[in-house]
């Protein structure tokens, strides 16, 4: 046969082949919004299953809507131990409703802990009663300690404590929209995530107090009164006067409260409380407002004395701790503190008198969570990137020698069903077993139990494929460098379904871009959102590239922002649209850009940089000028804006308004209070000055993001953008 015989042949296999696969594709069931999205009717049963677990001491339980049990740690057989049904006839009436958030306080005892709106109960499940019950309605922001059965909440603005007999204290007096109690302080960063925290014996309550009375009020608008009303909310900008935070403790035999004499809380922030294991001292770490330094300090329990600096830690740019330190079970004398001191996130053992012992783990990777200790192994169990960025894999780490012995199969997202600093519910009381949910990007959810000793893992679980059935578009990995030319960033491609690459197709860039996110993953389908499906189901090729300064990859890495927040994430940016105009079936004219938040910032961004690349854009809750932006986060990453005109000036976009070419859409909540509805007004009117003509949406009492079934409605509004202009 001749060459242009051969090639005839080959371009005619391709050309069956292609036609196979879309008609194939075509006998396929399609994707709607409600299915795909977290708002949708159909949602649920398009998710992996799930094994909802928690510990018995060494045991393994479940948790189901109508009745819970033991897991068989071997063959993963279910074998139920009690039932709602029961519970509520042991009370004479229906208080319970659900055992999804059961638990199992008291290693040995056959007590189940259950809540309701108006009752938490201990059952006996081996004796068919109820052994205690305690009030909870009305109760905000619980919190409840296994020790002394004692729990915490707000009602009415004030702080309270029902001990184990049902008697309420009312702790505090002046609680109001304007001396807030027991709540995450500090606008939730610095990994605060809650305001009360329980000594280990329960008998001690440390708790947040911060006096926001100085903090200007953002007028937000309840439109839906008859005649619209004013909600404001407390919201310290950049550069502006910040709220004032205490740390009190509760003593329950005394019914005194002790406040830290941390000093002057002014431009000060204080985080990540932890308890020693005699409950005697209360440890903190204490920031400064420039984010700069970073303090760890010790106070007496019962007076709130300073007792000693332990440690302390300076960068020019900023320090960011986000984690507590934590005991060693063994040795209540060490503990084990996280730290960037070296570029990246790693453990360090310390003794309480400060000393830094030595440095536990080390490496060009990053520790993404202490989940907790194997006791009789003196390890310690981590999650952390070492195998690969994208990954989160479990180590157990001798707290002695350091060495590592992998918990899992090297590959995937493990321990993901866990937010940080949650994961110690995946550990057993003693630290040999524990829970593992994982995913890989063609796994949706795997579930092991592992023997944190041994490192034996055994799958108990396995979701099948929610979308079986369904044309499914192909989602694929892989690298470029870095406007840099030296550091590779990780993308993932969705492309469309029945995809041709004799075809140009038109493409989105989807964009987060910012600190403390990574979009891409090794999860499944590459933590590809399900929006992407739909958009390749609808015939777009989609492209996500976490560029330099989002997380987990270093101190230096995300640092390279630093006080010019979206410059290097837009260099980067466009190195990734370079690789796409480097794709033949990418169609160079019809690239469309869309994130929200800090995506919404860099959509906009980038469509008035680069007016001429990006032909559609749609940007949600867009930062626009981070003057506007909150105290916290915007100092860390852009200083004051006394402190750097120059960077504010830069990244601002009120002045690129007058570049915008292409079609720009903007939605926000009308009530957001995370970016603030005055970002997308203020560039509306610089849009104005300029004569220029993007598009508006509003969302009436919304937030930052779309919650039920409107966000359906609002990804319907972002497709229907892309298919009118971009298509």
């Amino acid at each position: 046969m001749t060459t242009i015989g051969k090639l005839a042949r080959r371009a005619l296999t391709l050309t069956i082949t292609i036609c196979m696969t879309q008609t194939m594709t075509a006998q396929l069931k399609q994707f709607t919004l409600e299915d795909l999205n977290f708002g949708g009717t159909n949602y649920h049963n398009m998710r992996p299953k799930n094994l909802y677990l928690a510990w018995w001491g060494d045991r393994l339980m479940y948790q189901d809507a109508e009745e819970w049990g033991v897991v068989d740690m071997e063959s993963g057989r279910k074998t139920p131990a009690g039932t709602i049904d029961e519970v509520n006839k042991a009370l004479g009436k229906k208080e319970i409703n659900s055992a999804m958030n059961a638990k199992f306080p008291y290693p040995g005892q056959p007590l189940v802990l259950l809540k309701g709106s108006r009752l938490r109960v201990l059952y006996n499940w081996k004796k068919g009663r109820v052994a205690w019950a305690q009030p909870c309605q009305g109760e905000q922001y619980s919190d409840w300690a296994a020790p002394s059965r004692a729990v915490a909440f707000v009602k009415d603005s004030q702080l309270c404590v029902t001990d184990a007999e049902g008697q309420t204290r009312q702790i505090t007096t002046d609680g109001s929209r304007e001396i807030v109690y027991g709540q995450a302080v500090h606008r939730n960063e610095f990994g605060i995530v809650k305001g009360t925290f329980w000594s280990t014996d329960g008998k001690r309550l440390a708790f947040y107090r911060m006096d926001q009375s100085m903090v200007t009020d953002y007028p937000q608008v309840n439109t839906f009164a008859r005649v619209a009303e004013l909600e404001p909310d407390k919201y310290p900008m950049a550069g502006m006067t910040s709220h004032k935070v205490t740390v009190g403790v509760y003593d329950m035999a005394t019914g005194k409260t002790a406040y830290l004499d941390a000093g002057d809380p002014t431009d000060r922030y204080f985080s990540n409380v932890a308890w020693s294991q005699d409950s005697k001292t209360v440890y903190m770490i204490e920031l400064n407002r420039d984010q700069t330094d970073f303090w760890l300090r010790s106070y007496n329990a019962a007076t709130g004395k300073l007792l000693a600096t332990l440690y302390h830690e300076h960068n020019d740019k900023y320090v960011h701790p986000v984690s507590p330190i934590a005991f060693l079970p063994w040795d209540d004398s060490k503990f084990l503190l996280q730290s960037e001191r070296d570029g990246y996130n790693h453990l360090y053992l310390f003794d309480t008198k400060g000393r830094c012992l030595r440095q536990v783990t080390s490496g060009r990777w990053v520790v993404l969570d202490l989940v907790g200790f194997n006791t009789k192994q003196k390890s310690a169990i981590i999650v952390s990137n070492e195998a690969s960025p994208i990954q989160n894999n479990l180590y157990a780490v001798d707290v002695e020698t350091g060495r590592r012995t992998p918990l899992d199969n090297g590959r995937g997202l493990h321990a993901y069903y866990f937010a940080r600093g949650a994961a110690q519910a995946m550990l057993s009381a003693s630290g040999k077993w524990l829970f593992d949910h994982y995913t890989e990007p063609d796994v949706p959810r795997n579930v092991c139990v592992t023997n944190t000793a041994t490192g034996r893992s055994t799958q108990i679980f396995s979701a099948p494929d929610p979308w079986a059935g369904y044309a499914v578009p192909e989602y694929s990995c892989g690298t470029i460098k870095a406007a840099d030319d030296s550091t590779d960033l990780y993308f993932r491609m969705v492309k469309p379904i029945g995809f041709d690459p004799a075809k140009k197709y038109p493409t989105i860039v989807y964009v987060y871009g910012g600190p403390g996110v990574r979009n891409v993953e090794a999860g499944w389908h590459y933590q590809s959102r399900s929006w992407e499906t739909y958009m390749a189901q609808k015939g777009y090729l989609l492209f996500i590239l976490d560029n330099r300064g989002s997380s987990d990859r270093g101190r230096e890495f995300e640092q390279a922002t630093f006080r010019h927040l979206g410059q290097r994430e837009m260099d980067d940016q466009m190195r990734g649209v370079a690789y796409l105009k480097s794709l033949a079936y990418v169609d160079t004219t019809r690239i469309g850009v869309h994130g929200w938040s800090y995506g919404g910032f860099m959509t906009t961004s980038l469509m008035t940089t680069y007016p001429d690349v990006f032909k559609v854009g749609v940007a949600g809750g867009p930062v626009i000028d981070w003057k506007w932006y909150e105290v916290m986060y915007g100092e860390r990453y852009m200083d004051t804006p006394e402190a750097n005109p120059e960077g504010y000036a830069e990244t601002s976009l009120l002045a690129k308004a007058k570049n915008l070419k292409g079609k720009l859409q903007i939605i926000i909540g009308a009530n957001d209070p995370t970016v603030v509805p005055q970002h997308a007004l203020q560039f509306l009117e610089a849009c104005i000055e300029a004569g220029k003509q993007p598009d508006f949406f509003v969302y009436p009492g919304e937030g930052h993001n779309m919650a039920g079934h409107k966000s359906v409605h609002l990804h319907e509004r972002i497709t229907q953008y892309f298919e009118d202009w971009l298509k």
